[in-house]
C-alpha cells in the first residue's frame, strides 16, 4: 500500500521497535498519531524524533479503556481527517514460571496484548468500512505460533492476536479492508529482564535489533502482506509446529530446563 500520506494510528509508538517505526512512518511520509500509556513516553519520543516529529499528533491513551479508545479515535477524526491504518504494537511481557505468577498479571498481559488490539481494532473498524478501505496491522510474536516454557501467558496472548487476525481477515474479505499479522523473533527492547538475556545467552536464542525489526514491519505494510514472521529458523521453527508440535517438543526439551532455571528469578508483571 501507499504510506506517503497514510492516516495511521500507531498504538504502542514509544517503545523499543515503536520509536524506530515511528520514524520509518515519518520518513516514509506517513500522517500517525502516535500513541503511548504515559505523557513522559511521549516526552521521550519527541526529543527521539526530534524535527521529523514535528508531522505527527500525539496521545496518551490506555487502550485497555473505552474512554481512551474513542479518545484516539477522535484524535484521528479531528487532526488527520480519518485512519487508514490502524497498528496495534502495544505489549507487555513476563518471564516467569506460570505457577508463580499472579492472578493479576496473567489478567494483565491478556489485556494489553490480546484484548486491547481486538477492543481498538473493534473501535475503528466501522470507521474503515463506510470508506470501504483500510488496514489493521497486529504485531504478535514467534512465541504466538511457539509456546515456550516459562513465557505461557505470553505466549498465550499472542496466540490469540494471531488467531484474530486471521478469523478477521476472513471476515473482511472483499470489504477493502485488510488484515495484517507480523510476527518478530526476539528483540532487545527494555521489554526484557535480564534474565531473559542470560538464558537466551545460554540457549543460543538469537535477538534482533529493533531498528531492523521496524523496518521490515514497514516493508510488510508498503507489500499489504497478511502474514510475515521475522528472523530464520524461528520463522520455519513456527511453521513446523503449525503440523508437527510432538517435534517442536522434542527439540526445545533442553532448552526447557534452561528457561525454567532462569525464570526462577524472572519477571512477574
Amino acid at each position: 500500500m501507499r504510506i506517503e500520506n497514510a492516516r495511521v494510528l500507531f498504538v504502542g509508538a514509544a517503545g523499543g521497535i515503536g520509536r524506530y517505526l515511528a520514524k520509518e512512518l515519518l520518513d516514509a511520509g506517513a500522517r500517525p498519531c502516535l500513541v503511548a500509556l504515559r505523557e513522559e513516553e511521549l516526552g521521550s519520543l519527541r526529543e527521539f524524533l526530534g524535527a521529523s516529529g514535528n508531522e505527527a499528533c500525539y496521545l496518551a491513551a490506555d487502550v485497555t479503556q473505552e474512554a481512551d479508545r474513542q479518545a484516539c479515535l477522535r484524535a484521528m477524526r479531528e487532526k488527520q481527517g480519518g485512519i487508514d491504518v490502524l497498528i496495534n504494537l502495544a505489549g507487555i511481557n513476563a518471564f516467569a514460571r506460570y505457577e508463580e505468577q499472579s492472578p493479576e498479571a496473567i489478567e494483565r498481559i491478556m489485556s494489553v496484548n490480546a484484548v486491547a488490539p481486538m477492543l481498538m481494532t473493534h473501535t475503528v473498524l466501522p470507521e474503515m468500512l463506510r470508506q470501504g478501505a483500510g488496514r489493521i496491522v497486529n504485531v504478535g510474536s514467534t512465541f504466538g505460533s511457539i509456546g515456550f516454557s516459562c513465557f505461557t501467558a505470553y505466549s498465550t496472548s499472542k496466540f490469540a492476536l494471531r488467531g484474530f487476525s486471521q478469523a478477521l481477515r476472513r471476515e473482511l474479505a472483499g470489504s477493502g479492508v485488510e488484515v495484517t499479522y507480523i510476527a518478530p523473533r526476539g528483540v532487545e527492547t527494555p521489554l526484557n529482564p535480564p534474565e531473559v538475556y542470560a538464558m537466551a545467552r545460554e540457549v543460543k536464542m538469537a535477538f534482533d535489533q529493533p531498528e531492523t525489526v521496524a523496518r521490515e514491519i514497514l516493508d510488510t505494510i508498503r507489500k499489504g502482506s497478511k502474514e510475515k514472521y521475522i528472523g530464520f529458523p524461528e520463522s520455519l521453527f513456527a511453521r513446523i509446529n503449525g503440523i508437527f508440535p510432538g517435534v517442536v517438543d522434542n527439540a526445545v526439551k533442553k532448552q526447557n530446563e534452561v528457561m525454567r532455571k532462569y525464570a526462577a528469578n524472572g519477571d512477574d508483571v
